[in-house]
């Protein structure tokens, strides 16, 4: 069984300092979400909150970070299972249940970012204009334009105060037709990128 000192062996003491005693919230677990946690927990967050109210089809599985055997589980359940295989040594909470303004509070307080990862426009809206209103101190980092394949060139991080979105901020899916796993993995680990890098502008000491 591998130690702790030797998981992170390969990390920069002062950077994982930082991210050991940072908290990050992970709204939503499917395609961006799901990604976007475990770069973070391989990274060395040491807390994560996840939650997603939904369950694992099969459809998922070409783009989100889950396995044949765990179709039809909870998402926020399966995903710190295969995190906890990957990290044993984090902490993470999670929730399978619907996330609406009046739980944003309840469930994420503790986060120093949050990370959306909703498929649908107005439940991103939502969860953005609350998790501002709340914490208008705290960044919180969206995924917008995840569809189809190639236009590399089109993805981007923009940034509006403490809002940063991630994406080409153009596509949107087309009936029946799904995102592919390269560019909702691009996004997802720019999400989990921009979260890194704002942790370490945010403590001084480094």
């Amino acid at each position: 069984m591998i130690d702790k000192t030797d998981f992170y062996a390969k990390h920069h003491p002062l950077m994982l300092k930082i991210f050991e005693k940072s908290c990050l919230g992970i709204a939503g677990c499917g395609g961006l979400g799901s990604n976007a946690a475990v770069s973070l927990a391989r990274a060395g967050i040491g807390h994560l909150i996840l939650v997603d109210f939904d369950r694992i089809e099969p459809s998922n599985l070409n783009r989100q970070y889950f396995f044949t055997d765990q179709i039809g589980q909870f998402k926020s359940k399966a995903l710190k299972d295969n995190i906890q295989k990957i990290n044993p040594f984090i902490r993470i909470d999670e929730f399978s249940v619907m996330i609406k303004d009046e739980n944003v509070d309840a469930l994420f307080s503790d986060c120093d970012i949050l990370i959306e990862a909703f498929d649908q426009a107005d439940q991103k809206i939502m969860l953005i204009e609350t998790w501002l209103s709340l914490y208008p101190q705290k960044p919180i980092i969206c995924g917008s334009g995840v569809a189809g394949i190639g236009n590399n060139n089109k993805i981007h991080v923009s940034q509006y105060d403490n809002l940063y979105i991630c994406g080409d901020e153009e596509c949107e899916l087309e009936a029946g037709i799904t995102p592919l796993a390269p560019k909702v993995c691009i996004v997802a680990n720019m999400q989990a990128n921009q979260a890194l890098e704002l942790l370490i502008n945010q403590n001084k000491e480094f």
